[in-house]
């Protein structure tokens, strides 16, 4: 069983920036991967940028540029940075811990860019 737990949402203004924490906890396995999803009103959930347990990254290219993901095995923790944020990157962030056939996410994260 792994637990996945998400933090640093929020409101902020466009242009600026936030930083997203995604810690897991529990049975971690060697090799794994960890995603950022997204989820806007009325929209299907995306995903946004991913990092394998050999720090291999890729990202949508709705944030390519903006966004960047990176991690920290010993605290397995993973970081989504997010600069330039534009009001259409408003939504609900999710992260996915999945390894081994299993996949586990978290509870999500609002995070609101408006002026």
């Amino acid at each position: 069983q792994v637990q996945v737990v998400e933090s640093g949402g929020g409101l902020v203004q466009p242009g600026g920036s936030l930083r997203l924490s995604c810690a897991a906890s529990g049975s971690i396995a060697s090799i794994y991967s960890m995603g950022w999803f997204r989820q806007a009103p009325g929209k299907q959930r995306e995903l946004i940028a991913i990092i394998t347990s050999d720090s291999t990254t890729n990202y949508d290219d709705s944030v390519k540029g903006r966004f960047t993901i990176s991690g920290d095995n010993a605290k397995n923790t993973v970081y989504l940075q997010m600069n330039s944020l534009k009001p259409e990157d408003t939504a609900v962030y999710y992260c996915r811990y999945r390894a081994g056939g299993y996949t586990y996410w978290g509870l999500g994260i609002q995070v609101t860019v408006s002026s």
